[in-house]
């Protein structure tokens, strides 16, 4: 899979720009705060419908207009695909080959692709909201009926949320089991696909990290909560934690119990990566984690997702940079940085410089 071209009409600091990628490696290089990022993030939006920097779209918009939008043609094994993506302060439009999508699950897993900033580092080092949403960005991607299970379990869990804080302990008690029948039932979904995940990103990452570390580090992934048996097992077994835990979820005023509790252990040797990994080996796990999911993108569409690499070579060693482009060989990766890298040097390689907002062929 790659993309061939991405129009940028009033998105972010860009007035209207189109970029040109080449199948293999791609440089986005220019000054700080010229756009490069940017770049990266209209990618990784028209893949995902979402951004990894606001939670709000209407953030998106240039300042001073009223709407962005952005578009893009890809190449994939089942023929070319364009997407487009208008989005105004209350709202956005998303079109596939020209047909409006009313759902954003019809747009999610079009292209796939994989991001990797600096922000990235989050991942290890934040709490379990952000190891939750990588899983559920990535995993979302190749499966719509996570997705729809995803923001099911989110409404459902809201409402149920909302019935905690009532006063009434009669009409909570009354009402709690018809909501968690329809939650259990999406949260076995859930739960079952990030083990399924896990199970193959675990020693995708192990290898990773080995190649990255010239083996001397070992990297262990594993879900905190182990999910077992099949879906309806897995509602049964939560069904029944909810219903133990029904007294100290009404004294608490939340659901304690599901998925949206789940975490990652992620763990270098024997030591805890979330509490004890240094900055650059935080920086190195993060690495291994996106390039076990590059891996599983192929084993699950058979073929490769679009690698977007934002200012991860000013982070690392000279060493460690020639072997990420080693790394990166085969696949389309869009990189960004500040000037030509030495480890670039040589490579047949597509470099675009960019300046305040506006591009110029390097």
């Amino acid at each position: 899979m790659r993309i061939k071209n991405l129009t940028l009409t009033n998105f972010r600091n860009y007035e209207k720009e189109t970029f040109t990628f080449g199948e293999g490696l791609n440089v986005l290089i220019g000054k700080n705060a010229q756009g490069k990022t940017n770049c990266a993030e209209a990618v990784f939006y028209l893949c995902t419908g979402t951004s990894l920097r606001i939670r709000r779209d209407n953030q998106l918009i240039r300042r001073g207009c009223e709407e962005a939008s952005l578009s893009a043609t890809a190449e994939s094994r089942y023929g070319a695909i364009t997407l487009e993506a208008v989005i105004r302060e209350h709202g956005k439009e998303l079109r596939v080959n020209g047909v409006k999508v009313a759902k954003t699950a019809d747009w999610i897993g079009n292209i796939n692709s994989v991001f990797f900033s600096p922000g990235e580092l989050r991942l290890i080092q934040d709490g379990p909201d952000e190891r939750r949403r990588f899983l559920d960005i990535s995993i979302s991607q190749t499966s719509r009926r996570y997705y729809t299970a995803l923001l099911r379990y989110r409404k459902i869990l809201e409402q149920r949320n909302t019935l905690l804080k009532e006063k009434n302990d009669s009409l909570i008690l009354e009402t709690l089991p018809v909501w968690d029948e329809q939650l259990c039932t999406y949260a076995a979904i859930i739960g079952k696909a990030r083990k399924e995940y896990v199970d193959l990103l675990a020693p995708y990452a192990k290898e990773a990290h080995a190649y990255l570390t010239d083996g001397a580090e070992e990297l262990f992934i594993a879900c905190e909560r182990k999910y077992r048996g099949d879906e309806e097992e897995i509602k049964e077994k939560l069904y029944r934690e909810m219903q133990e835990r029904y007294e100290r979820d009404m004294r608490l005023g939340f659901t304690s119990v599901g998925p949206h509790r789940d975490d990652l252990d992620i763990r270098i040797g024997e030591l805890d990566a979330k509490q004890f990994a240094s900055q650059g080996q935080t920086r190195t796990v993060a690495l291994s984690i996106k390039f076990a999911e590059v891996e599983i993108f192929k084993r699950l569409t058979g073929e490769s997702p679009v690698l977007i690499l934002d200012d991860v070579m000013s982070e690392l060693d000279l060493p460690r940079r020639k072997k990420l482009v080693e790394k990166v060989e085969g696949l389309q990766t869009i990189v960004t940085c500040t000037h030509a890298e030495r480890a670039l040097y040589g490579k047949d390689a597509q470099k675009i410089r960019i300046s305040e907002g506006r591009l110029i062929k390097a």
